[in-house]
C-alpha cells in the first residue's frame, strides 16, 4: 500500500505545481508604462554625465525651445545605428538634443561618444532605469520631441531618415 501512495502523491504534487505555473503564465503582470502625447515632462533629480554634478530636470528644459530627448546606451546596437542621424540633426541647430544615458557604464558611454561623436547639448544619467520609466519608455533607444515642457511626439526604436524628416517638419 505504501508503495502505491508514494508515486501517486508525487504525481499529485507535480500536477499542483504544473497548475500553479500554468496559471502564472496566463496572469501577466508585466509593467508597461502609459504614454500620451501632450503629456508634461516628468520632474526628476539626477547626475550630469561628464561631471557627476547633481541636476534637476527643471534646469535642463526651457520654455519656448524645442528639445529631442534621446535615451541611449553604449551597449545598445540600435543606438549605434541611429547615432549618425542624431549627428546630422545636431548640425541644424533647430533642436536641442538631450541625452539620457540608460543603465550604462559611464566609462563605456564616454568611449561610445568619443568614438562616434557627441550630438548632445547635455547628457544626464539614469543608472537604474527609473527616470526612463517615468517618461514612459519601454527600452533603448527611444526619443521624445518636447516643446514648452510637453512631449509632442514619441519615437520608439532607432531614429532613421524618415523620423529625422518628420522631426524637421514638426519643428518648422
Amino acid at each position: 500500500m505504501k508503495n502505491k501512495i508514494l508515486p501517486f502523491s508525487v504525481i499529485i504534487i507535480f500536477g499542483i505545481i504544473f497548475f500553479i505555473f500554468y496559471k502564472g503564465l496566463e496572469d501577466s503582470k508585466i509593467y508597461t508604462p502609459d504614454f500620451y502625447t501632450n503629456k508634461e515632462i516628468p520632474e526628476f533629480n539626477t547626475k550630469e554625465f561628464f561631471s557627476g554634478e547633481n541636476m534637476k530636470s527643471s534646469s535642463i528644459f526651457d520654455l519656448d525651445k524645442i528639445y529631442l530627448l534621446n535615451i541611449w546606451s553604449s551597449w545598445c546596437v540600435p543606438c549605434r545605428q541611429e547615432h549618425p542621424f542624431l549627428m546630422s540633426l545636431n548640425t541644424d541647430n533647430k533642436v536641442n538634443i538631450i541625452g539620457m544615458n540608460y543603465k550604462d557604464n559611464l566609462k563605456s558611454g564616454k568611449k561610445f561618444l568619443k568614438e562616434l561623436g557627441n550630438p548632445y547639448k547635455e547628457i544626464f544619467i539614469d543608472l537604474d532605469g527609473t527616470i526612463a520609466i517615468e517618461w514612459g519608455a519601454y527600452g533603448v533607444p527611444e526619443s521624445f520631441l518636447i516643446y514648452n515642457n510637453e512631449i509632442i511626439k514619441k519615437y520608439i526604436g532607432p531614429l532613421n531618415q524618415q523620423s529625422i524628416d518628420e522631426i524637421n517638419l514638426l519643428i518648422k
